[in-house]
């Protein structure tokens, strides 16, 4: 089954303090999902259900990402979650703590009919 995808949405986020790359990365989906109204459904004839929805968490660590925690964050669709390298780790000027900053892009496809 090939997907076409319709969507393409990008969010930033940031846990200020903690070094926590999951938080980060889940407060980037929660960004990119505030930006977006899929309003196509009925006049296209999809569901939203159908939806095959790719997240991609970019973050200095991604190893320390808890991907079924991001899952979580997308409500509609057949949901995946891929950790890549990006995103940026800022320490404070003393290293006593760390800024992560994660990007998320989330691509919508849906199977392409025949």
């Amino acid at each position: 089954m090939a997907l076409v995808r319709w969507v393409t949405e990008m969010g930033m986020g940031v846990d200020v303090h903690g070094n926590d790359h999951t938080k980060a990365g889940k407060r980037a989906v929660s960004d990119a999902l505030r930006h977006s109204s899929l309003n196509f459904f009925k006049a296209a004839g999809k569901n939203r259900d159908d939806m095959h929805v790719e997240v991609i968490i970019a973050v200095a660590d991604p190893d320390d990402v808890d991907v079924e925690a991001i899952k979580a964050e997308v409500p509609y669709g057949t949901v995946t979650v891929r950790a890549v390298p990006g995103g940026l780790d800022l320490p404070t000027a003393d290293g006593s703590d760390v800024m992560v900053i994660a990007n998320a892009a989330i691509l919508v496809s849906f199977p392409e009919e025949s």
